[in-house]
C-alpha cells in the first residue's frame, strides 16, 4: 500500500493529492499558492463534489522563520509576504448562494519537517496583543512526537496538539471584496489619529496570485483583500482551535465554483493566539471531504461560516485547570466600559504573574499562553462597567505541579530566542 492509499471496508481507495507544495521553493513562485482574497485569482486545480482529497501547505510566513536559537528571522519578517494560501480550487457545480460543507478529515506535518514555531513579533514589525508590554521579537522551536510536543526553549511543558487549519475560505465576489475594502478603509480614516495600525488596505507589494498573468497580478495587488483577518462574509482567518479533525465547517459560496483556499496549519494553539505568531506554526497536510449544499445559504439563513467540532480533542481530568480572571482595567488603572479586549489582556497578565513563580521569563510564559491548548471564555459581558474573561490552563501539561495549594518551586527555565540585536 503506498501512501497515498487508504483501505476503506474491504475495498481500497486513492486518495488524491489536489495540490503539492516544495518546501525548498520560495512560496512567491509556487502557482498554487496565493497571499490575497480577490475573486479573478485563476484556479489552481477542480475538486468533484464529495471528493475527499489531501492538500498540502506552507507554514504562514512562507518559511521564513528558521529552526534556529535566536529570533531575528522573527524580527526582521517580511509582513507583506505572510499568509500564503494553497488554493484557489474549483469546487464542480458550486454556484453563489451554495455552501461549501468541509468535514477534515485529518491534519499532519510533513514527515520531513517534524517542528514548528511560536513567536512574537517585534512591536515595529507586527506587534502582538502585549506588545505595550513586551515589545521584543522572540521564539520558541517545538518538535514533534506524534501527538505531542516539547520545545528546547520552554523546558518542563508537554502537552498533544489539537491540529488544525488556521484560514479556510471562498474568495469572494466582486461586490463583496468592495464592502470589505470600503468598511475597513473608511475604518482607517476614522482611526487615523491613533499611533497603530488597525487595518491595512490592498497593498500590491509582494502579491502573489498563484498563476495569475501581469495584469491579473496589478489588479489583484490594486484590490486584493489582505489574508490576515477573518470576515464575517466567509470566514477566513478565523484561528479557531477546535477546527480540527473529524470537525465540519459550513462556508457560503460567492463566486463561480467556489474557488477555495485553505492554509496557515497549526499543530496546537491557545484561544486568543496571543502573540499574533502564537499558534505552533507548520507546513502540513489536510485531508478534507468537500460537499456542496445547493442553495444552503438560504436554507441556513447563514450570514457567517458554521462550524461543529469533532470529537478529537486533548484530554484533561476534572479540576485538572487552573482559571485566571480580567475585568476591563487596564493595567493603569483605567476603567473602561465592558471591554472585553482588555479583559482578556488582564486576564493573560495575571496568567503571566502566576507562571513566572516557577522560574520562566516573561516571554517564556507569553510564547506558551498563545500556542498551548488553554482554554479562553467571556465569563460575563452583562455586569456594567466591567466586562470579566478568564483562561484556563491545563495543569498536566507541566512536569511539575503548578497548583495554587503548593507553594512555587523557582527552577532554572533556560531561555526562549531572542534576536540578537536590539
Amino acid at each position: 500500500m503506498t501512501e497515498r492509499e487508504v483501505v476503506y471496508g474491504t475495498g481500497k481507495q486513492a486518495l488524491r493529492y489536489a495540490a503539492k507544495v516544495d518546501l525548498s521553493k520560495p512560496a512567491e513562485d509556487q502557482e498554487c499558492l496565493h497571499n490575497r482574497w480577490h475573486p479573478d485569482i485563476p484556479f489552481c486545480g477542480t475538486i468533484k463534489n464529495n471528493e475527499t482529497v489531501k492538500i498540502e501547505c506552507v507554514d504562514w510566513t512562507g518559511g521564513q522563520i528558521k529552526n534556529t536559537d535566536d529570533a531575528d528571522d522573527v524580527k526582521n519578517v517580511d509582513l507583506t509576504k505572510i499568509h500564503y494560501l494553497t488554493g484557489p480550487f474549483e469546487i464542480e457545480g458550486a454556484e453563489p448562494g451554495d455552501v461549501l460543507l468541509l468535514e477534515i478529515q485529518d491534519v499532519q506535518p510533513m514527515d520531513d519537517h517534524l517542528w514548528g514555531f511560536t513567536g512574537i513579533f517585534d512591536k515595529k514589525n507586527g506587534g502582538g496583543f502585549l506588545d505595550e508590554i513586551y515589545p521584543k521579537a522572540a521564539k520558541a522551536i517545538w518538535d514533534f512526537e506524534g501527538i505531542f510536543c516539547s520545545s528546547r526553549h520552554i523546558p518542563g511543558v508537554r502537552f498533544s496538539g489539537l491540529i488544525h487549519p488556521g484560514i479556510l475560505g471562498c474568495a469572494p465576489s466582486a461586490e463583496v471584496l468592495a464592502e470589505w475594502n470600503k468598511r475597513e478603509g473608511e475604518l482607517i480614516k476614522s482611526c487615523s489619529h491613533m499611533d497603530r495600525d488597525v487595518a491595512l488596505p490592498p497593498q500590491p507589494q509582494n502579491v502573489h496570485a498563484g498563476s495569475g498573468d501581469a495584469s491579473i497580478k496589478e489588479k489583484v495587488g490594486r484590490e486584493g483583500a489582505r489574508t490576515v483577518p477573518g470576515r464575517p462574509e466567509h470566514g477566513g482567518n478565523c484561528d479557531i482551535k477546535n477546527l480540527s479533525r473529524g470537525s465540519k465547517v459550513f462556508l457560503p459560496v460567492h463566486v463561480p465554483g467556489a474557488k477555495f483556499s485553505v492554509g496557515d496549519l497549526h499543530f496546537s494553539q491557545g484561544d486568543g493566539e496571543i502573540s499574533f505568531c502564537g499558534a505552533i506554526e507548520m507546513p502540513g497536510t489536510i485531508t478534507i471531504k468537500f460537499t456542496l449544499m445547493k442553495k444552503g445559504v438560504e436554507q441556513l439563513a447563514m450570514k457567517s461560516p458554521i462550524y461543529q467540532p469533532g470529537p478529537v480533542e486533548p484530554q484533561f481530568g476534572p479540576g485538572r485547570y487552573i482559571y485566571f480572571e480580567g475585568f476591563s482595567v487596564d493595567e493603569h488603572g483605567k476603567q473602561h466600559y465592558m471591554d472585553a479586549t482588555v479583559a482578556y489582556r488582564q486576564t493573560c497578565l495575571r496568567a503571566i504573574e502566576y507562571l513566572r513563580r516557577y522560574g520562566y521569563s516573561d516571554y517564556q510564559i507569553y510564547l506558551l499562553l498563545s500556542c498551548a491548548p488553554v482554554q479562553g471564555h467571556i465569563a460575563g459581558i452583562v455586569d456594567i462597567p466591567n466586562a470579566c474573561t478568564t483562561m484556563g490552563i491545563p495543569m498536566d501539561i507541566f512536569d511539575f505541579d503548578i497548583s495554587p495549594t503548593n507553594p512555587a518551586v523557582k527552577r532554572d527555565m533556560g531561555t526562549c530566542a531572542f534576536a540578537t540585536t536590539d
